[in-house]
């Protein structure tokens, strides 16, 4: 479009260009012995070219007007492509803005995540650990709860004994045994905890000239305090009680001395209890 406006400008100066000579030649003064009869037809002829270069002027000059408005349709155009592309740009702008706000709130909420999945983790670390706690006190305060009685025959009424030689005694008739430490089929009493424990127990038989009543406390084997009676008739009994400082794993029992007898009834009247009184 410029260069065909170069062009038609080009021939615009060029038409006055020659117009110009053209007039001044037109109007050179001729010498009156010069002129001949030819004269009138230059004129015309003159005239001529000056009517047609008008029409050419005229012809370029709409040329050049239908250019310039084609040029301001095509400015116009360019124009508001240009203001489209700068909205666009904005438009791009913004969103790029928005999206950087967005990356940078979803970075903090990724932060914020990860700062709560590990508060989670250390959370769920000191809820395991005071889980175990709660467990282990629970399991302490189990063991610290250890207690026992029980009476020598679980039904019926009659003595046990005498033979020629201690034996074991086996308390059948359970009333208490909190913490599972006495065992009615052996007799044994296993220390579950480290601590001081005290025992009680009490005998009793029928009166026999030549036959006494009696047992023994024993611990690991050793003899610890006998309860003993004889009596030639009637009914008599005897007690005894100690307190120990047990091991885990020791065991506490009863012996019927040797060639001495003891005696049970619904009543209950021989019994072997036991209970912990505080861990060491």
């Amino acid at each position: 479009m410029k260069m065909r406006m170069c062009f038609l400008l080009l021939l615009l100066i060029c038409s006055l260009s020659t117009a110009q000579l053209q007039t001044d030649s037109d109007n050179e003064v001729i010498p009156l012995g010069k002129q001949a009869e030819p004269q009138r037809s230059e004129q015309q002829n003159a005239l001529d070219r000056q009517q047609t270069f008008t029409q050419d002027l005229h012809a370029v000059l709409r040329e050049i007007s239908a250019s310039l408005a084609e040029q301001k349709v095509e400015t116009r155009h360019l124009q508001r492509e240009s203001e489209a592309q700068a909205a666009k740009l904005r438009e791009l702008e913004l969103q790029k803005t928005e999206l950087d706000k967005q990356k940078t709130e979803l970075d903090k909420l990724q932060q914020q995540l990860q700062a709560q999945a590990a508060e989670l983790i250390t959370m769920k670390a000191r809820s395991n650990v005071t889980e175990n706690h709660v467990e282990a006190l629970r399991r302490d305060g189990e063991v610290k709860q250890v207690a026992f009685s029980a009476s020598l025959l679980a039904s019926g009424g009659g003595h046990v004994g005498p033979f020629n030689r201690h034996a074991p005694l086996m308390f059948r008739h359970v009333v208490t045994n909190i913490g599972n430490a006495y065992s009615p089929n052996t007799g044994f009493f296993i220390a579950p905890v480290r601590g001081a424990y005290h025992f009680e127990f009490y005998i009793g038989a029928h009166g026999h000239p030549s036959i006494a009543s009696g047992a023994v406390l024993v611990k690991n084997g050793g003899h610890i305090f006998i309860a003993w009676e004889q009596q030639t008739s009637g009914y008599g009994s005897s007690a005894n009680g100690v307190t120990l400082l047990l091991e885990v794993g020791d065991v506490v029992f009863l012996r019927l001395w040797q060639n001495a007898r003891i005696f049970d009834n619904g009543n209950h009247l021989s019994t072997f209890s036991g209970h912990l009184l505080f861990t060491m």
